[in-house]
């Protein structure tokens, strides 16, 4: 796959994306927006590849929406050009494509800023660098998150926190954003891809059929009663596993632990 504004490369069965507008801290422009929606769409069909990694270039994450490029289209426009990019978002998986069957690890390098702040909420596990700030700065440009960051944070954090977070448009530090589950890790700079490329492997090792599931399931019984919620939990749970896999493992645990099957 060839980009211009975005690096796509192959590590065995994971996709390094990495954001490549250094010169604009990785604002996302139409032509960077149009790129995330077809190199994720291309990695959805890929059967050679089963967890993507996205980061960024140089010293940023995503700033966001490119203000001189992206965000006019909507300001000039009308409502049917608001209500046309309803089914699609921005960069693709923030909304439209937030339904990829595949984990996205996000590697967030540094600032991620509004819409940067949602793309990197719209990845199904965030490690931040040490150095890496987030914030909701659309409430500093007169408007707020319209691509997932208000209901993505609420479902992440609750309500206060996100009150707090938007209505404020403060900066977020990694360590802040760990000690409130918005991250699930912090390490050093260095580190970072390391330690993002190491965790994307490790779940590109396991039962894909089950991975797959199991992000599913996760997607589905957020926000739900407990009893909608458990049900489908077993649902997808008792029908998730790829059968010779679940044999081989369990062969492998009754070998080594001594234990008759029973």
């Amino acid at each position: 796959m060839t980009f211009e504004k975005l690096r796509f490369e192959r590590e065995g069965r994971v996709a390094l994306i990495t954001l490549n507008r250094p010169e604009a801290q990785n604002a996302i422009d139409r032509a960077l927006n149009a790129e995330l929606h077809t190199v994720w769409e291309q990695f959805a069909r890929d059967d050679g590849l089963d967890v993507a990694v996205l980061t960024g270039a140089g010293r940023a994450f995503c700033a966001g929406a490119d203000l001189a490029d992206y965000i006019p289209q909507f300001l000039d426009g009308d409502m049917l050009a608001v209500r046309a990019n309803v089914p699609t978002g921005l960069g693709g998986i923030t909304r439209g494509q937030h339904r990829l069957a595949k984990p996205v690890i996000g590697a967030v390098n540094g600032w991620a800023l509004a819409g940067g702040f949602e793309l990197a909420l719209a990845c199904d596990i965030r490690l931040a660098a040490e150095g890496a700030k987030f914030g909701s700065y659309e409430i500093h440009r007169g408007f707020h998150h319209g691509d997932g960051g208000i209901v993505r944070m609420v479902q992440s954090i609750g309500v206060a926190r996100t009150m707090d977070i938007v209505l404020t448009g403060r900066d977020v530090t990694a360590a802040e954003a760990l000690s409130m589950g918005l991250v699930s890790h912090v390490v050093a700079a260095e580190m970072l891809l390391p330690t993002a490329m190491e965790l994307a492997g490790r779940i590109a090792s396991k039962s894909q059929v089950a991975i797959r599931s199991a992000k599913e399931t996760i997607l589905e019984v957020a926000g739900r009663t407990l009893d909608d919620a458990l049900r489908l939990e077993a649902l997808y749970g008792y029908s998730s596993g790829d059968v010779r896999e679940v044999k081989r493992q369990l062969e492998k645990f009754f070998a080594k632990s001594g234990m008759g099957k029973t």
